[in-house]
């Protein structure tokens, strides 16, 4: 049922005798108010109240505006919430996940809408969810101008949901960042990322949970003291902070999302043809998780690299002549990050990982 509706008719008892609970969803939307009152921005126009989320672009004073857009949900990350308990954390994964990407391309994020398919409407718990929904948009500066929340019975079990997300941002058309700029000699810089963010949670729950016999409250001596539900549900970073004032600089040349497919295939999508990203792994500190699942997972240093970020969530490509400013720019935010490589000539891999001397 629409989350932004409240009108009360009578109550339809059909729909109740079908499993779908109509109070719970009038329920849901009051829980929410105040979580959605949180992401209000210059832009927004009235509330979440029509049948679509309304935004006025032209109050921003941009003048060749260009809207780029994303969606994305949070994969199988979800189940290791449900096995936890824990579902305050998991909206900021959603809104991480479309935010960024449309972040590596220059856009200033707009506005967000979510999607919850659930098997039963518990309040309580979607109110969890929408909240840190909305922690995720206060840090990426998106207003959340609309929702849905979808009970279906017959599709999912009662203590089952799923969550996506969608996002708008607008960039300048003459501030596009399409990798077009990227040259050889150009320097990559590495943004840490929190942990696992939310890709590879299938293999993750495959090596921990199914080939090991571990849970949500084991505590490994290599994650200093945190149980695994404590170290995977992490929520993913977003990076809007970090990159606004290096977009407002024109200071990159290209920005890599490092999610699904990680390195060896997210980077090569920004590069020109004839060019390649020489990393070297060694430049920055993978965090303990990632040794743990090669460890007990038993993968090589390639295949690792193509499946998780390793520690680095964004990869930016600047131009050598830029570099100390751009550094300068991320330690005015206390953003951290790592020189982690350089674009040389593609002699037949897109991606070159080495151990040292890159740099």
């Amino acid at each position: 049922m629409p989350r932004h509706r409240q009108e009360r008719f009578i109550m339809p008892q059909a729909y109740e005798n079908a499993g779908v609970s109509v109070e719970a969803g009038y329920e849901v939307v009051n829980r929410i108010k105040s979580h959605v009152a949180r992401t209000d921005r210059p832009g927004t126009i009235g509330g979440i109240g029509g049948f679509g989320g309304l935004f006025d672009l032209a109050s921003l004073g941009y003048r060749e505006p260009v809207l780029v857009s994303g969606t994305d949900g949070v994969g199988t990350k979800l189940m290791v919430a449900k096995m936890a308990g824990v579902h305050n954390t998991i909206g900021q994964d959603c809104v991480a996940m479309c935010v960024n990407d449309i972040l590596a391309q220059g856009a200033e994020p707009l506005f967000f809408l979510d999607y919850i398919a659930c098997g039963k409407n518990d309040p309580a718990l979607l109110e969890q969810v929408v909240a840190g929904v909305a922690d995720g948009c206060v840090q990426a500066g998106a207003a959340i101008v609309g929702g849905e929340t979808a009970e279906m019975p017959d599709m999912y079990d009662p203590d089952e949901y799923d969550l996506a997300g969608f996002t708008v941002g607008v960039v300048e058309k003459s501030r596009i960042i399409d990798g077009s700029a990227i040259a050889e000699g150009d320097v990559l810089i590495g943004l840490p990322s929190s942990g696992l963010h939310s890709n590879g949670f299938s293999l993750v729950r495959k090596i921990l949970f199914k080939d090991h016999d571990y849970t949500v409250d084991t505590k490994l001596p290599e994650l200093g003291g945190e149980t695994l539900g404590e170290e995977l549900l992490k929520p993913t970073r977003i990076y809007a902070k970090a990159l606004k004032p290096l977009f407002s600089k024109d200071l990159l040349h290209g920005v890599a999302h490092i999610t699904g497919g990680a390195f060896v295939e997210k980077v090569p999508r920004i590069i020109p043809e004839g060019l390649a990203a020489s990393f070297d792994v060694d430049a920055w500190q993978v965090p303990p998780i990632f040794r743990v699942l090669q460890q007990l997972g038993n993968i090589d240093d390639t295949e690792i690299y193509n499946i998780f970020n390793m520690g680095i969530g964004m990869v930016l490509v600047v131009d050598p002549s830029k570099v100390d400013e751009t550094k300068a720019t991320l330690e005015a935010e206390n953003e951290p990050y790592y020189m982690v490589g350089r674009i040389v000539k593609d002699n037949g891999e897109r991606v070159e990982l080495h151990h040292g001397g890159v740099l």
